[in-house]
């Protein structure tokens, strides 16, 4: 069962690379908005070490040419779940992660600060696995159990906070099924 440390804001149990590309939230704002994204670095290549080396300021911009189109991006999120269902976490969850951008959910804007960011390894395209949802439910139930400023209501994806920018998850995730497996 997975478990935040709320004095930390780590997960218990699980990988931890911490990114560079993260600050602390304004002044009295708890996270409030679960966003899901995808990522896949190359676009539609899976497993490599380069989600990894992104989020922590450490990729070869030259090792593929797509790479050459996000030199200098500064991004993190707050976990990113594998293929496999292996979750790593690159900011505390009491920190502002650097996942959504240009954002607004409703009438606020830069949801980075009041917002959790969740990464899964897939693209709009390809369906994600069952292992990520097995893995996704359960983080999401240990965020909401964590902190009672997260409510099963506020869960979106990136593309409903950046719409016309952002199409990630894409339509690919199953929001049905993760919310048969949440229970809601």
């Amino acid at each position: 069962m997975l478990k935040v440390d709320t004095a930390t804001g780590l997960l218990e149990g699980v990988r931890q690379v911490l990114s560079p590309y993260m600050n602390a939230r304004p002044a009295g704002v708890l996270p409030e908005l679960i966003v899901v994204h995808g990522i896949s670095l190359p676009p539609g290549e899976y497993g490599g070490p380069a989600i990894d080396q992104l989020f922590t300021g450490t990729l070869d911009f030259e090792a593929h040419p797509y790479f050459q189109q996000i030199r200098g991006l500064q991004a993190s999120a707050h976990v990113v779940i594998r293929r496999d269902g292996a979750l790593t976490q690159y900011v505390p969850f009491g920190e502002r992660a650097w996942h959504a951008g240009v954002s607004q959910y409703g009438a606020r804007s830069g949801c980075n600060d009041f917002s959790v960011g969740i990464e899964l390894e897939g693209s709009d395209d390809t369906p994600y696995t069952q292992a990520q949802y097995e893995a996704l439910a359960p983080l999401i139930r240990a965020l909401l159990a964590a902190y009672p400023s997260l409510a099963a209501e506020r869960l979106v994806g990136h593309s409903d906070i950046a719409p016309g920018r952002k199409t990630d998850p894409g339509p690919a995730f199953d929001w049905g099924r993760l919310r048969a497996l949440l229970g809601t």
